[in-house]
């Protein structure tokens, strides 16, 4: 009986401690987010996709509706940040005018795919946004596009301190604020380690193996993205990393037939490709600008129609679920200061949480 006393002090001083260093860990996740990471980190995910499935089963996303307040109009676009270095080919940025997204469901709502400005450089458009809807089933939902002209703006990948984790990246966990005043946007990256089946690259450094076939987004040295299917035996002098996130959701223009697989591996265990849950995707257009779509209410082959039909020749899909999938732009009312808005009112995630340290990877976009 002393020796299982004395097991148990040990089991409840250790889930004390691990608990609560998740607990109090910094950055903004909330607590239900902190649990449910700190149960997959020690092998209980299974315990939470069960509860996750219970959840869902409990609450399904509602069918039909109408959506409140229709589709967002923007006020007058954000002017670029007051201290940018200005790019000396800023003045041949200008990409081809957009096609509106087609609505994916019909009777279209007034402005529903049409690109409005969201932030603007040298006084042309380098991140715009569409509003529409999921599909004809989910109508009282939103989903929210990004474009991104690459010509003028530039990205960065910066770890998390749990996703990938570890120490000595070349990078902080956070947006420093050395380099707020550029600071135009910021997006979710992809699944942790054990659930993206694939892996992490940085700066020379592995947190997780590159393998061969897994939607990549790459991202190179002179701060442009491509999102491709990795086929290359390792990164290339250019590259400056590597993330990379199950499989390709559109592939040379084409929607990949994998979008209907229902096996686990393929798209997660967490709900799988046919729940309709938050999820977000990102896209590289023929004109090498870049589309990120992030929503309420989205399957695999939902997620995979918007960024195709948004003009995304090759595509990925990145976070699932509301604590997780985001996009903010910024504004910058004084040197060295970035205030966070959200693409769509009804995300979830704290918009600061970039700002300070964030326990999984993430994009920032920065003027060039």
């Amino acid at each position: 009986m002393r020796r299982t006393g004395a097991l148990m002090v040990v089991v409840l001083l250790w889930l004390t401690w691990s608990i609560g260093g998740a607990l109090m860990a910094p950055g903004t996740d909330t607590t239900t987010a902190r649990l449910a990471e700190w149960a997959r980190f020690n092998g209980m995910g299974w315990a939470v996709d069960e509860l996750e499935q219970v959840q869902y089963q409990l609450d399904p996303p509602k069918v039909g509706g109408s959506l409140a307040g229709g589709i967002p109009e923007l006020s007058t676009p954000r002017s670029s940040p007051t201290i940018v270095r200005t790019s000396p080919s800023h003045k041949t940025a200008a990409l081809a005018v957009l096609a509106p997204i087609p609505p994916q469901t019909r009777p279209a709502l007034p402005e529903e795919g049409v690109w409005q400005t969201l932030v603007s450089l040298h006084g042309q458009p380098a991140i715009r946004a569409a509003f529409l809807r999921p599909d004809a089933q989910h109508t009282s939902y939103l989903v929210g596009v990004a474009w991104l002209n690459q010509k003028l703006v530039k990205m960065v990948l910066h770890p998390g301190y749990s996703v990938p984790g570890g120490s000595g990246w070349s990078q902080p966990f956070y947006v420093p604020t050395s380099r707020r005043d550029s600071l135009l946007a910021t997006f979710n990256s992809g699944f942790t380690m054990q659930d993206n089946n694939g892996g992490y690259w940085q700066d020379g450094q592995t947190a997780s193996p590159l393998r061969q076939g897994a939607a990549s987004m790459v991202l190179y040295k002179d701060g442009h993205v491509n999102v491709t299917k990795w086929n290359a035996t390792s990164p290339g002098p250019d590259v400056a990393a590597v993330r990379q996130n199950l499989g390709m959701l559109v592939e040379n223009g084409k929607i990949s037939p994998d979008v209907h697989s229902t096996t686990t591996r393929t798209w997660g265990k967490t709900v799988g490709n046919a729940t309709y849950v938050w999820r977000s995707a990102l896209g590289v257009r023929k004109d090498g600008s870049l589309v990120f779509v992030v929503g309420a209410s989205m399957s695999v082959p939902t997620l995979a129609n918007i960024v195709h039909d948004a003009g995304a020749v090759n595509a990925m899909e990145l976070d699932i679920n509301k604590a997780w999938t985001n996009f903010m732009t910024y504004t910058h009312p004084s040197a060295g200061v970035a205030v966070p808005h959200m693409l769509t009112k009804d995300a979830h995630p704290n918009p600061y949480r970039y700002l300070q340290s964030s326990s999984r990877d993430f994009v920032a976009v920065h003027a060039r």
